[in-house]
Formats: C-alpha cells, sequence, structure tokens
C-alpha cells in the first residue's frame, strides 16, 4: 500500500507522537464514510491491528492503513499550519473529501 505525506503534515504528526506518552500510537487514515465513489476519511491516533498495512514514509514516519481498502491505498495527507487544518484526498479516485 501507498501513502503520500507532505513535509508540513510530516512535521505536525512527528510532533504530536513526540508529546504523546504512549510510544506504540501511530497514526490511522480510515475512511469514515463512502458513499458510491464519494469518500470521507478521517485521521486519528490508533494501535496497529492485524489487518493493517503499515506505510512507512521517507522520514520513518508509520501510517496505519486497513489492507485491502481500495480507497486507502494512494492516499494524500496534507497539513495547513495557517488555518491549523488537515487533508487527507485520493488523487486517483476522483471524488474524494477529508
Amino acid at each position: 500500500m501507498k501513502c503520500a505525506v507532505s513535509e508540513n503534515a510530516t512535521r505536525q504528526m512527528q510532533a504530536i507522537l513526540d508529546a504523546e506518552e504512549d510510544k506504540d500510537l501511530k497514526f490511522r487514515v480510515f475512511i469514515a464514510h463512502s458513499h458510491g465513489d464519494h469518500v470521507h476519511y478521517g485521521l486519528g491516533l490508533d494501535y496497529v491491528k492485524e489487518a493493517d498495512g503499515v506505510v512507512v514514509t521517507e522520514s520513518g514516519l508509520e501510517i496505519l492503513l486497513e489492507q485491502g481498502q481500495k480507497f486507502l491505498d494512494g492516499v494524500e495527507i496534507d497539513y495547513n499550519p495557517e488555518e491549523d487544518q488537515w487533508s487527507v484526498t485520493h488523487p486517483d479516485m476522483g471524488h474524494t473529501h477529508h
């Protein structure tokens, strides 16, 4: 599975993880809701589960994605520090939301 994480998102994710006492927590991208070809993503901290694929970014950040979910393979995570806003999109799937 693939997942791209922008530099801004990487910095913010690492800062959040560094502040966590539980070092087993990882960031998870999940499908919050889907209808037709529209997908709404969620992003949060979670533990590795048996059905997960763990994607390691170039910076060494580990992102959890549930294996077998076509809408998760290839997601892109970004963070806008000026607006304190996250976005999760999938460029190959057309209609996606965050």
